[in-house]
Parts: C-alpha cells; structure tokens; sequence
C-alpha cells in the first residue's frame, strides 16, 4: 500500500516535468515552422512547404500537453509548482481549479499561446483551396509570432517552476474576483479573438511578400477575420457583463485602460471586416485592408503589453515584472515596426487604381472605417497618454469617463447615420433615385417620432425630465435599424418572390443585417441605461422597505451561510409594484477563508426590460442593536439589450464567416508544385 502511495506521488509529481519538456519541445518547432516553409516558397521546394502542416500539428500537440499538465497539476493541489501554491487553494471549486490555469500571469500566457497553435493548425488543415506558397507563407508568419511568445513564456513567465523553498501546506488561494464563471468564459473568449487577428496579420504579411493583394487574397481572409471579430466582440460584452454583476456597483462599461485595451482591436477590426469586403467585391482599399489587418493584431499585443507588463493597476494585470514588459515591447516594436517597414516598402505598388464615385457603398464605406479610425485613434491617445506622461517624469494625469464620453460618443452618433445608409448605395453608382431620397426621409421621420415617442414614455416612467440625449440616441437606433429593414423589404420586392426571396439573399446579406441590428439593439440598451437608471443607497434592518422607480425593496431577513471556502452574510429581498409582491432576489457579501478577502455578490432579478439590481455594502452600527446593513439598490433599464445586441452583432460575423465564396477550388499540391517548378 504504501509503495501505491509512492508510486502514485511520483507520477503525479512527473506530470508537470512532461509538460515542462513539451513546452520546451514547442520552441525549437515553432521555429522550424517559421523558418522552412519560408526557405521552401524561396527555393520553390514544395516539400518543405508541405513540412508546415505537420509542424503546425506538432506545434498544437505540444502546447495542448503542456496545458493538459499544468491543468492536472492544478486539479491534484500539486503545490511544488509555484504557480498552483500562488493561485490556488483545496478547498477551491474544482470548476475554478481548472479556471485558475488561466487566472494568472504565466497561465494566461500558455492559453494564450495554445489559442494560437489552434489557430495556425485550422489553417494548416481548413478546407479553403489556398495555393501552396501563400499557406506556407501565412504559416511560416504564425510560426515566427508562435516563436516569440514561446520565448517569453518560457524564459520570463515559466508556469512550470518549482517552489524552491519546498512546497507549502496549502496554497494562497484564487483572487475572489476570479472565482466567478466570468473566468471560465471571458478569457478564452477574449483571447481566440485577440490571437484570431493574427491570422489577418499573416494573410496580410503574406500577401505584400508574395506581391498579391486582389479579391481572392480578401476572399480568403474575410472568413478568418470575421471568426475573430466575432468571438472578440462575445468576450469584451461576456466582460462587460462580468463587471456589472461581480463588482457591485451596477456599472457595465469603466473605460479602463485594460477595456479600452480590448475596445481598440475591435474597432480596428471592425474596419478590416468593412475593407475587406470592398476589396472582395470590387477590388478597391487594398492598401487600407492590410494596413488595418496589420494595426488589429499589433494593437491586439498591445492589449497584451498592458495587462501584462505591470504598468497598470488592475483586476486584469497580473505582471509586475519590468523584464516582462520590456520583452513584450520589444516583441511588440518587432512585429509592428517590422510589418509596417514591410508595408512601406510593398503596398504603394499593390494600391487600387481603381477611381470611386461619391454616391457609391465604396465611399460610404471608406467614410465609415475613418469614423472608425478616428475614434479608434481617441480611445489610443486617452489610453496611452497617462501612461506617456508618467513614463516622461512630467507630472500625474488621468484620463476618465468624461474625455471619452465627449468625443467618442459624436463619433459614434455620426456612424449609425452613415451605416443606415451605405447598404443603400451601390457599388460604383453615382446616382440615387427620388423615391430613394423619398423613403430616406419617411424613415427619418418615422425614427425621429420614434426617439420622440420613446423617450416621452421613458422619461413619465421613471419620473425624469424629458431627455433631448435619449431621444436622439433612440432616433439614431432607430433610423439605423429601419433603415435596415427597409433595405431588407426593398430587395425582397426587387426579387418579386415576397417572402420565398429571403432564400436567395447572399450571407454576407444576412450577416450585415444581423450585425447591424444588433448595434441598434445595443444603442438602444447604452442610452436608455446611461440616461434612465436610477439608484438609491441606504441603510436597511430587516423590515425596512425603500421604494426606487416604482419598486418596493424589502429587507425580509439576514442570514449566515458557509460556501466551499468563504463565509457568507445573505440579505433575502422581497420586490413588490404597486402593493403586489412580484420577485424576491438574494444578495451576499462573503468573506474568504484563505486571504479574508471580502466580496460582494449582487442579487439580481433579469428582465428584457429592467433589471432590479441589489448589493450589501457593509455592516453599520446601530443605537437600538439591530443588524443594519448599508445597502445599494439599482433599477436599468434595458441593459440587457447591450449584450443582447452584442451577440447579435457576433452572429452576424460568424454568419459572414460560412459564406461559401470564402472557399475557392483549385488546390495546389506539394507533388503539382514540385513539378511546375514554379511559384505560385
């Protein structure tokens, strides 16, 4: 029995060697992949092209073991690595165990890494008919980034070190703020978009290389960019989400430079999405397409520089090392700096003669991608610039809310204009029709009466002065989402098949009507929130009723729970309108046993049309000895349309991402290429 005991502690204490050597072994495969597919498209050897996919293979397999290890590690309380000691805990969930892999610096960065290795294997194996050359090249990139992050994990963030001192009893346990399903989902997500771009970036150093930049290279990069759009745009509103409920204080959106972080590759692709449409369909901002290919993945490592370099003060960062971040500059100065010198010297011979006319979706949609820009480039400066100024020894600033809500947000009203419109235009047409002109104007009228209509209901509801905000901002959702509709009836009727056309209509079509929808859903939800939410704090004993908005808050009773590993006071709320009790909702305020971190666990009550939002504060004295508890009560309206909007807009990314014209036939083979003796 004993030698089974010995037996077994050393297996489990081998695991984490296996998948410290399979981590190692990815660094000399990374960069063969770089190095041989390259040396092959310039010795036109079509083996060594070929060699890609299998080193793409092996690249995934290490990293997925080196991941597997590092998470029985966790789930078996191996504390002799420092990360499980630091991080977790035995008393721990099992499920934030296994979250825990990724709820640290080091972790992080090994998802982070294997997201990528999944990445380049889809296009070493996706089913897209790309000639030999070009996914050798686009690999050989993937290969050189996958390269330098394995050197930054491996010689300054480590997950697999030993704790020298000999392992403790139990470990520190996990941020309690991470103990949330918030972690399971919002990282991972986040990252396959973050690490998505990087296969626009490859496509797109692939291309200026090879010197092709036409609509087969935007065919073929659409479909990657619009999977990472997608996922992006579901991890930043799964973050969003996570901080409204998990903080306490009701917010969704802080303008953290860490938000911001993710905030920008969005916007950034967002643009690509756009540009590489127009590119697609009739050839035109192909030097603009790459540029924001190559701007969406840099700014993508830069999200990485400022979480993980120590220079901010966040939930999110978890580095405070200045060795990390001074490699993640240079590998971001690197691949930046080189891409944009490789751009500088190849895209003005690959730049669109082609001339458009004004009243074109050509030009309508290069207006949109430099609101885009613009605004891009406001949320970059608001970003960076404490940081800059802090770094230069010239003083302390800070840079909040109302900067970004006084020029972002007029951005952001000229775009839903500009986006009603541009499906209207065709492509190269300089001419509109009067009736067009004609139904414009009725929808604006409709969507003017609307935002009228809407904010007179909303601002007698909640007891508000009438809001000139609101009703523009319900216009603008308004006008953008009739607008689509409108469009959408327009083209049935052009078919003359009534509803049987909806069969016929194209999926970049229905990818855009989706998409843009959405973004009027999640208007709608940003500015009935932001200008209608109500709040009320306060102290409350058990009977106490407050009333905010129409409802009636009762404090029913206080009672004392224990959790896995925290000890909980609950505060149990009966919610009532209008005298008739209607919802009750539990919120809690715990105390981890392992650091005493304290921590605030909302309760609330989701609707389609509010949300009754409840947070203990903290316990207060009281002359009469009751419990009396500062408490903070919230009422939103629509908030759930924000995140209700975002996933519509990632349906539509991943509906424009299956269009079949992404896949193209005519395959080229190692042995065909061998034998022309040619590059393709």
């Amino acid at each position: 029995m004993a030698n089974a005991v010995a037996d077994a502690a050393q297996y489990a204490l081998a695991i984490p060697e296996l998948g410290h050597f399979a981590l190692l072994l990815c660094l000399p495969i990374a960069a063969l992949l770089a190095l041989l597919p390259a040396i092959g498209v310039r010795l036109q050897l079509g083996q060594l092209m070929a060699s890609a996919k299998q080193l793409a293979l092996g690249l995934w397999i290490c990293l997925v073991v080196a991941f597997a290890c590092l998470a029985y590690a966790f789930a078996q309380d191996d504390f002799s690595l420092a990360l499980v000691a630091q991080h977790s805990n035995t008393a721990l969930p099992m499920r934030y165990k296994l979250s825990a892999v990724w709820g640290n610096h080091e972790g992080s960065l090994l998802l982070w890494g294997l997201i990528l290795s999944c990445w380049t294997l889809a296009v070493a194996y996706s089913p897209q008919q790309l000639p030999l050359a070009t996914r050798a090249r686009v690999l050989a990139v993937l290969g050189g980034v996958a390269l330098g992050f394995l050197m930054f994990i491996i010689f300054t963030s480590n997950p697999f070190t030993r704790d020298l001192l000999g392992p403790p009893l139990e470990g520190r346990d996990l941020n309690p703020l991470l103990q949330d399903i918030g972690l399971i989902l919002h990282p991972p997500m986040l990252y396959i978009g973050y690490v998505g771009f990087a296969v626009a970036f490859a496509f797109a150093i692939a291309a200026l290389l090879e010197g092709r930049l036409d609509a087969q290279w935007a065919r073929w990069t659409r479909p990657w960019t619009a999977i990472a759009w997608a996922f992006l745009t579901v991890g930043i509103a799964l973050g969003s989400w996570w901080a409204y409920y998990e903080l306490g204080w009701g917010g969704w959106w802080f303008w953290d430079p860490v938000e911001n972080a993710s905030l920008m590759p969005w916007l950034a692709g967002t643009a690509l999405l756009h540009s590489l449409i127009a590119t697609e369909r009739q050839g035109v901002f192909r030097s603009w397409t790459v540029l924001l290919a190559i701007l969406a993945f840099s700014l993508s490592l830069l999200g990485t520089f400022l979480v993980r370099s120590g220079i901010l003060v966040s939930v999110h960062a978890f580095a405070a090392d200045p060795a990390r971040g001074m490699f993640i500059l240079a590998f971001l100065g690197v691949v930046t700096g080189g891409s944009l010198l490789l751009y500088a010297l190849r895209a003005p011979a690959l730049s669109s003669p082609n001339r458009i006319a004004f009243l074109s979706r050509e030009t309508w949609l290069l207006i949109n991608n430099c609101i885009l820009a613009l605004s891009l480039a406001v949320v970059l400066l608001g970003t960076l610039f404490p940081l800059l100024m802090n770094a230069l020894q010239l003083g302390s600033y800070s840079v909040g809310p109302p900067y970004f809500n006084a020029l972002f947000t007029p951005l952001m009203v000229l775009l839903l204009v500009f986006m009603g419109i541009a499906p209207w235009l065709n492509w190269k047409h300089n001419r509109i029709a009067p009736m067009i002109l004609r139904r414009w104007f009725i929808v604006a009228l409709c969507s003017a009466l609307v935002g009228l209509a809407c904010a007179g209901w909303m601002s007698a509801r909640y007891q508000q002065a009438f809001s000139v905000p609101a009703a523009i901002g319900l216009a603008l959702a308004s006008w953008l989402a009739l607008m689509s509709l409108a469009d959408l009836g327009r083209r049935l009727a052009r078919r003359g098949h009534g509803l049987q056309g909806l069969r016929e209509l194209a999926h970049n079509y229905w990818a855009m009507l989706v998409a843009h929808l959405g973004i009027a859903v999640c208007a709608v939800g940003i500015v009935l929130t932001s200008v209608y939410s109500q709040q009320q704090e306060l102290a409350m004993s058990p009977g106490q009723i407050a009333s905010v908005a129409g409802y009636d808050f009762r404090l029913q009773q206080l009672r004392a729970e224990r959790g896995p590993n925290y000890s909980a006071t609950l505060g149990d709320f009966t919610i009532a309108r209008n005298g008739v009790s209607r919802q009750q909702l539990t919120a809690e305020k715990r105390v981890y046993h392992a650091g005493k971190n304290v921590m605030t666990e909302a309760g609330i009550v989701a609707g389609l049309w509010r949300d009754l939002y409840v947070s203990l504060g903290e316990p207060l004295d009281d002359d009469r000895n009751q419990q009396r508890w500062a408490v903070r009560i919230y009422v939103k309206p629509f908030i759930r349309w924000i995140w209700l909007g975002a996933l519509m807009m990632a349906t539509g990314g991943l509906i424009s991402a299956f269009d079949k014209r992404g896949r193209t036939r005519g395959v080229v083979s190692a042995t065909d290429y061998a034998g022309s003796g040619q590059a393709t």
